[in-house]
């Protein structure tokens, strides 16, 4: 390995970036120390917000790319990435939460939580967080985070639950997001970035994926419910809705999926998917009567995270690369779960893409990235998506790194058996 000037500045800043989402909780502590509203208060705030982490360090990166190789040289660098996935991710997450789109998913889980036969909150819990993961197979894995967490902040969240169940939910809902998302190619951010390259298609991916992950999410929520049942006993309603706004007509349901299936179609088209959110917003703006405000500010903070993530991801290729292809298999699997939780899966798999790796190998990659897609909040783009939905639930220290992944362990073992062991069909 023989990294450049700018690849080793890359690494330290992620290296960096990283350490300071395990200090959020320090920023914010700092916060408190100045007046409400204050400019001192404002600006640790913001430190103490994760969305906003690698956009920070991503702009420390392009100041040090100006000093070494010239001011013209961030806007080349910049030019020459890809921002389509966090654009996507920006634009998907505005449209899943919205007030239709959350009352359909809520609709869909009464229903298969009605078929369960355990008590309702109970089966509720259990609907929620495996139909809501696997989900995202078909309307993406942005969009079935969003759902879901808005669904789990509303009926359970923003309930008298305790700090361990919250951690233990949020885990469970980080890791079968991640690994919900293989029933299809063109759902996880993961999967997108080989699919076409090593020609998987739908049958691949469910023979091979698909089937294990929806076993693996079944199994999980169910244990992880039992576990917490006497917080999942008592009776249970549905959170009521605003009563100010009216309830949505049928067309409205299907205008929004319209909307839906043309944005996921065109994910790799940026002027598709924009063009169409801008008469998304106009739909909403002749519609309001049966919407909620769109969720623009928390959308953009999470299209601020992944962009920043892609500016400095980029530039890791110089040590992940040799690491990835001089692992045996099985050590693959478990480096690239490891791997996952300190840089995103998505761009693991893309490296991974650029060499050659036997049929196994892509594989085990493939597989360890999505298991450990909900270790931390960088190893799976739409983890940002959950976290902001659900973040003031957890009080003023917000969601602790060390939290989620004692919380996400449990799911994640799961995964690992269902992927090592089952067959693939």
């Amino acid at each position: 390995m023989n990294p450049s000037t700018i690849e080793l500045a890359a690494t330290v800043i992620f290296a960096l970036a990283v350490l300071h989402t395990f200090l959020v909780s320090k920023f914010a502590a700092i916060a408190h120390h100045y007046p409400e509203g204050s400019m001192g208060e404002n600006f640790f705030h913001f430190f103490a917000e994760v969305e906003a982490v690698f956009g920070i360090w991503s702009a420390v990166f392009l100041a040090f790319i100006a000093i070494v190789e010239g001011p013209g040289a961030p806007v080349h660098y910049l030019e020459s990435l890809n921002f389509t996935e966090p654009a996507f991710v920006f634009v998907i997450m505005c449209m899943a939460g919205t007030r239709p789109v959350i009352k359909l998913a809520e609709k869909m889980i009464v229903i298969i939580s009605n078929i369960i036969p355990l008590p309702k909150k109970m089966a509720f819990y259990i609907a929620a967080l495996v139909f809501g993961p696997l989900l995202g197979s078909f309307i993406t894995e942005p969009a079935a985070m969003t759902v879901t967490a808005i669904i789990l902040l509303k009926n359970f969240y923003s309930k008298e639950m305790s700090t361990k169940f919250k951690y233990a939910t949020i885990g469970l809902l980080f890791v079968n997001v991640s690994i919900g998302g293989t029933l299809t190619h063109f759902a996880a951010p993961p999967v997108l970035m080989v699919a076409s390259k090593w020609q998987w298609g739908v049958m691949h991916m469910v023979t091979h994926f698909g089937y294990k992950a929806a076993i693996a999410c079944i199994l999980s929520a169910i244990s992880v419910a039992f576990y917490f049942k006497k917080e999942l006993t008592g009776d249970f309603n549905l959170r009521p809705d605003n009563k100010e706004k009216m309830s949505p007509p049928v067309w409205i349901y299907l205008i929004h999926i319209v909307f839906l299936a043309m944005v996921v179609m065109n994910a790799h088209h940026m002027v598709m998917f924009l063009g169409l959110f801008l008469f998304f917003l106009g739909f909403m703006n002749v519609t309001q009567e049966f919407q909620d405000a769109p969720k623009l500010k928390d959308s953009l903070m999470v299209g601020f995270f992944l962009g920043g993530l892609v500016v400095l991801g980029t530039k890791q290729q110089w040590w992940l690369q040799p690491l990835i292809t001089g692992l045996s298999d099985q050590i693959l699997y478990f480096g690239s779960t490891g791997l996952t939780a300190i840089t995103d899966n998505a761009a693991l798999t893309y490296l991974g893409s650029l060499v050659d790796l036997s049929d196994s190998a892509k594989y085990y990659l493939v597989a360890g990235a999505v298991t450990g897609g909900g270790l931390t909040v960088i190893a799976n783009a739409p983890n940002p998506a959950g976290y902001g939905v659900l973040k003031d639930s957890f009080g003023e220290d917000g969601i602790t790194p060390g939290g989620l992944l004692v919380g996400a362990l449990y799911p994640t073992l799961i995964a690992i058996l269902c992927f090592e062991l089952l067959p693939s069909l």
